[in-house]
Formats: C-alpha cells, sequence, structure tokens
C-alpha cells in the first residue's frame, strides 16, 4: 500500500478509535522533507505508542540532528494502540510514518529506540506491522536497515536476531556515520551482507550476526566467537566528548502526552556510583553543558512551543557544578512566561529545598526524595550513604516551606535485605508524615513509591540473585498493612513484571526464542499492568526448553562470561 492509499484508509478508520490524534501528524514543529530531494531515508521508531514516545528524548534529538543535513530526512514511528492495531490489521494498512504516512517498509533504516527490556514483544509488533521480517537473517537489499538503540541494548543478546546492528552508547555521532556508511554501500551496490560488514568497523556499532555465543553444559557462556575479522573482539560505547546544542523546536502534540513540557538535558553522566543504577554506571563520565546555553535553549524552546512546564534533566541535578547560578537564571529569565520548573534528581539535603525555592510554581505538585533503602545498613550496601536523620532533616525543612506531599522512592529486594529492612520503610514514611503533621497538620501528606530491584549488567549488582516472587510478595504484603491510613499512599508494581525485567535484562542469546514464541502467543505492551499476560511467558519458557530460574534467582559466580561482556561501557568488572 502507498502513501495516498494509507491516508484515504486513515480517513475511513480514524473516526473508529480511541484518541485518532496519535496516528495522524501535522504537529507544530514537525518536519516535512520532499522525498525525492534526499539521498536516505530514515524512520526514527519508539516501540510504544505515541503517547508515550513523543517525548522521549534520545529520539528527538535524532530527528533533529538527521534533518539538519541536506541528504537526509528522518520521520516519526509509534506503536498503535490495540483497537487502531486491528484496525490497520483489518484494512491491510502497513505501519507508517507520521510526517508523510510512507510506510515503514520503504525507508532505508529504521532506527528503533529501546530505553528498557519490556519493550522487546513490541518491537517484533512493530517490524510485522511494518512488513519488515522479524529475523536480520531473512532480510534483503530491498528491506530497512534495522538498527538498535538505547540503554537496554548495553545486552543486546535477547533480541540480537531481530536486528541488523545496534549502536552502543551515544547516538548524536555514531548515527552520521551509519548514515554515510549506508550512502557509501547503497552507491556500490554491494550485497546486504557487505554493509553489515562495513558498519562493524565503525567504533560503538555491533553487528550480532558477526558474533556466536557457545554455551557449558550448566547453560553459562563458554564464548562469543568472532565470525569475522572486521568483527572487533570488544564493542566499546560510543560517546561524545562535548554535549551539543539541544534540540528547542520540540514537537507540540496533537493530545495530551505523559510529559508535554521542554526537556533540556543539563548534564550527562552521574558520579555517585549508586550499586543498583544502570544509567550511573554506562553514562559516565560527567558532562555539563553551560549555564549560558542552557538558559539561551530554554527561552528558545519556550518561543518554538508555548509549553508551561520546564524540565532540567540530569541523573543527579543537585551535582550540576553551577546549580544556583542556573536555577536563579531560569527563574528569572522566564518570568514572563509563568512557567512549572521541574528539577528531578535531587540530593536528600536541605540544599535542595533551597533550589527548590528558587523555582516558582513548584510547590503546585509533591517534593519528592529517593533514600531507596529505610536503614543505613542497606544504603551503605547500595552505596547510597545518607543518614536517617539527614532525610528527617530534609523532610522538616520541605513541610516547613509550605511543601504539602513528599514522595520518597524505595525499593524492596536489595541484596542482604530482611523484613527488618522492609518494616523500616513503614517506620521511615510514618516519621516523615509526623514531622509534616507537626508542621502543618493535616495538609501533610506521604506518599510511598515502593518498586523491587532488578539486577542490571554492567552494575555491581550484576552478579546477585534476584528476590523471588514470594519474598516479593510478602514484602509488599507487609507494606500494604502498615501504609495505611489518613495522610499516607503507597503505590508498588507488579511482581511478575519484575521477574520479567530481570530475566530479560541479564538474558542470552537463547531467550529470543523465548520473546518471539511470547509474541506469537499474545504477548505485547508488557510494560502495561493491564496488558501483562504472563502466561504467555511461562509457556514460551517451556517450549523454548529454558527454565526463567536460570536468568533470575542464580547467584552467577565472580569469574562467569556474561553474554554482554563483549560490550564495554568502560568501566571494568574488576572495579
Amino acid at each position: 500500500m502507498d502513501q495516498q492509499n494509507v491516508q484515504r484508509c486513515l480517513e475511513r478508520i480514524l473516526p473508529t478509535v480511541e484518541k485518532p490524534g496519535r496516528y495522524v501528524g501535522g504537529e507544530l514543529n514537525q518536519i516535512v522533507k520532499e522525498w525525492e530531494s534526499v539521498k536516505t531515508r530514515v524512520a526514527l521508531a519508539f516501540p510504544d505508542i505515541y503517547d508515550i514516545g513523543v517525548p522521549n528524548l534520545g529520539l528527538t534529538i535524532l530527528y533533529h540532528i538527521l534533518n539538519a543535513r541536506d541528504d537526509v530526512l528522518a520521520e516519526r514511528v509509534y506503536l498503535p494502540w490495540i483497537d487502531m492495531e486491528k484496525a490497520m490489521r483489518e484494512h491491510g494498512i502497513p505501519l507508517y510514518a507520521l510526517e508523510s504516512k510512507t510506510p515503514v517498509k520503504q525507508f532505508d533504516i529504521l532506527g528503533i529506540t529501546l530505553p528498557y527490556e519490556t519493550l522487546y514483544t513490541n518491537v517484533l509488533n512493530l517490524l510485522d506491522l511494518a512488513g519488515i521480517p522479524l529475523h536480520s537473517c531473512d532480510r534483503t537489499s530491498h528491506d530497512p536497515l534495522v538498527i538498535g538503540g538505547g540503554h537496554a541494548v548495553f545486552n543486546p543478546e535477547p533480541i540480537a536476531p531481530f536486528f541488523d546492528a545496534f549502536a552502543i552508547g551515544e547516538g548524536e555521532e555514531i548515527i552520521h556515520d551509519i548514515v554515510n556508511t549506508y550512502q557509501t554501500w547503497k552507491a556500490s551496490g554491494a550485497s546486504r551482507q557487505d554493509l553489515l560488514i562495513e558498519l562493524a568497523k565503525i567504533p560503538g556499532i555491533y553487528v550480532p550476526s558477526l558474533y556466536e555465543p557457545t554455551y557449558n553444559e550448566d547453560g553459562t557462556i563458554r564464548a562469543v566467537q568472532r565470525l569475522h575479522p572486521n568483527a572487533p573482539q570488544v564493542i566499546q560505547k560510543r560517546l561524545v566528548a562535548r554535549l551539543p546544542k539541544p534540540p528547542t523546536r520540540f514537537i507540540v502534540p496533537a493530545i495530551g502526552v505523559v510529559h508535554n513540557r521542554v526537556s533540556i538535558e543539563i548534564m550527562r553522566g552521574c558520579t555517585r556510583g549508586c550499586r543498583f543504577c544502570h544509567a550511573g554506571m554506562v553514562t559516565r563520565p560527567v558532562r555539563e553543558r553551560s549555564v549560558d546555553e542552557i538558559v539561551s535553549s530554554v527561552r528558545e524552546a519556550l518561543d518554538a512551543t508555548g509549553f508551561e512546564e520546564v524540565a532540567l534533566l540530569s541523573l543527579s541535578s543537585s551535582d550540576y557544578t553551577h546549580i544556583l547560578d542556573l536555577v536563579s537564571r531560569v527563574a528569572s529569565e522566564t518570568s514572563d512566561h509563568y512557567l512549572t520548573i521541574s528539577l528531578p534528581s535531587l540530593r536528600i539535603e536541605s540544599f535542595s529545598v533551597e533550589l527548590m525555592e528558587k523555582l516558582r510554581g513548584s510547590r503546585q505538585g509533591g517534593f519528592t526524595l529517593a533514600p531507596e533503602a529505610a536503614t543505613e545498613r542497606m544504603r551503605n550496601i547500595i552505596n547510597k550513604p545518607i543518614s536517617t536523620q539527614q532525610l528527617l532533616d530534609t523532610a522538616r525543612a520541605i513541610y516547613s516551606r509550605g511543601w504539602t506531599t513528599i514522595k520518597l522512592y524505595f525499593m524492596i529486594g536489595h541484596p542482604l535485605e530482611t523484613i527488618d529492612d522492609v518494616r523500616a520503610i513503614a517506620d521511615l514514611c510514618k516519621a516523615v508524615l509526623a514531622i509534616g503533621r507537626k508542621i502543618i497538620g493535616k495538609r501533610a501528606n506521604l506518599h510511598a513509591g515502593v518498586s523491587t530491584f532488578v539486577p542490571k549488567p554492567h552494575t555491581p549488582f550484576q552478579w546477585v540473585a534476584c528476590d523471588t516472587l514470594e519474598q516479593i510478595e510478602a514484602k509488599q504484603s507487609l507494606l500494604k498493612r502498615e501504609l495505611r491510613g489518613p495522610g499516607l499512599k503507597l503505590t508498588w508494581n507488579n511482581p511478575h513484571e519484575t521477574l520479567m525485567e530481570a530475566w530479560l535484562s541479564r538474558g542470552d542469546r537463547r531467550l529470543a526464542a523465548v520473546i518471539e514464541t511470547a509474541w506469537q502467543l499474545g504477548a505485547k505492551f508488557d510494560a502495561w499492568q493491564d496488558q501483562s499476560t504472563l502466561e504467555f511467558w511461562e509457556t514460551a519458557f517451556k517450549q523454548s526448553g529454558l527454565d526463567p530460574d536460570f536468568y533470575t534467582y542464580r547467584p552467577r559466580d565472580e569469574k562467569e562470561l556474561f553474554p554482554w561482556d563483549h560490550i564495554h561501557t568502560g568501566v571494568n568488572k574488576s572495579f
């Protein structure tokens, strides 16, 4: 089906689906180029719905970088929700890009971002809706080159057969190398295999078909063998030495999305070294943007979008060298916009409260802190060394300055955690609420968000076992009993989703068969609590002859070779 037929079919079916604004494009600041005016066409896909994908900063950056080239166009692709997918399949409408309604299969390159592992079945659904063969080995020169990127691909092995290549690390420079290599290959008339071999020469590119893992009798990795001399022994993550100017002409979405805001990354990387934090390990070293560049970018973005919220993003905003100056300047120089300015990832100390005081409108919401554990023993284990007294003092400062709600983020399931450590979460929450009640009375509220720890690749906890389902449920039951009553709110995650994330995070290439079978049985939108279907996954493991416990509950030997050991983030296993 061509572009015109897609458009005609959409006119018939869009009135019948929920939120048709997801599927029409035409938003303020979208970039549309003539198809025949460029050498290379790139589809940038977020494998979830429009509402979540539009605010994704990684794809926004690549969208503007690629469209700044005269010889390239980039368009956006999101997955349809269930009702729209049904209508598309019934009417034979292939997955298309929003800007031109061109079917994805007609693009030269398909770039898919994977910020988290529970998107894997969505990737297969995306490829299938686009009419692209699921497996790299089945694609021809007439199919798009399928590239994966994002934080989840620091262990690309569970989805390796479905991708032609992965971009490991930061994309601002490597995306140009990919496009340039593709253009040279296309002009040469060489085979698709030749393209993959050429891509493997690019620093930071991993071509999984040029490697073959072998296994020991106990199921662990024996070796990852290179199948071509161009395939490097180790793939070093790609870094940009200096952060380029951030995008400012953000897409203004056609409907309400998860974040309707200007997002400016003030620095990249983190030196905190929390042992559970994958992002903190793989984004090192720290690089900062200047205050002048951030402030001018905020002004440009507000003028270009009309958004009423600005988020100054980083993994640890309080650690930005000139944070006080930045916050003061952003607040003063945007006073005519009546903004809400958010500053996530603040340290637990009174300095953070002083920072938030400088941001007008911030009291409209709550004040969020992430102690992660409630006892100092556990916080030392996870390398988040703050004292309980420091947390209570910070809570006192927050309530004293007029905030009515504090949200505390915790994890359960940490290594060496006891039931007393979990009970301490409830005790600490009650102590914080008591401080608030003493200062502002019944207006004080406390919201505890409790997630479950998942051991991640490339972190100091990559060797440890995941908490069992029974232990997770027992700990959650304790918190549900204890954290109830006026002013208290508790949210938690589904423990079955935790186990799914655990086996996908540390899985090897054999898991690809499990993912494909689960998708064939009906699994998709696994990150959505109302869509997750654990029984499909259990059946898929049985049919594939694999045991999920091998990937979740098994402690790793210190010398074990991991499926991701040939992907290097700059942090050694010895460290």
